[in-house]
């Protein structure tokens, strides 16, 4: 079985030692992911703002990999206050749309105090 690794120039992918997808027996596993600008550094103030990216950057690695939103089946959503989950709740409707995955959200502390979610995801390739 061949195995696909997606990277997407972070800066954190070759400092840890992950890429931000692979590929892998018909599955798309996509590593947390921030809303963190990987060409400036940027990381926006809000946290609607950083769903937005991270779901940008997540959607760019779907698409990499041959597949979309409508394909994810699970996501987890990981915030440090469970209170910044609502203001996002519009954007994920949006995003997963007719097509919603199984969900979790939990809250926990993040790699660096400035992000406000991180947002993981798994794939099914489309037949």
């Amino acid at each position: 079985m061949a195995i696909e690794r997606i990277t997407t120039g972070s800066t954190w992918e070759p400092k840890i030692g992950y890429a931000r997808a692979v590929v892998a027996g018909g599955w798309i596993f996509v590593s947390g992911t921030t809303g963190t600008d990987h060409a400036t550094g940027n990381i926006p103030e809000s946290v609607t703002d950083q769903c937005a990216l991270a779901l940008q950057i997540i959607g760019a690695a779907l698409e990499r990999a041959g597949a979309s939103f409508a394909d994810v089946v699970r996501v987890h959503y990981i915030l440090p206050k469970a209170a910044d989950f609502e203001p996002c709740w519009p954007l994920l409707a949006a995003t997963f749309g007719a097509n919603p995955p199984a969900a979790t959200m939990i809250e926990a502390g993040l790699i660096d105090p400035r992000h406000k979610i991180e947002i993981e995801v798994t794939a099914l390739l489309p037949a």
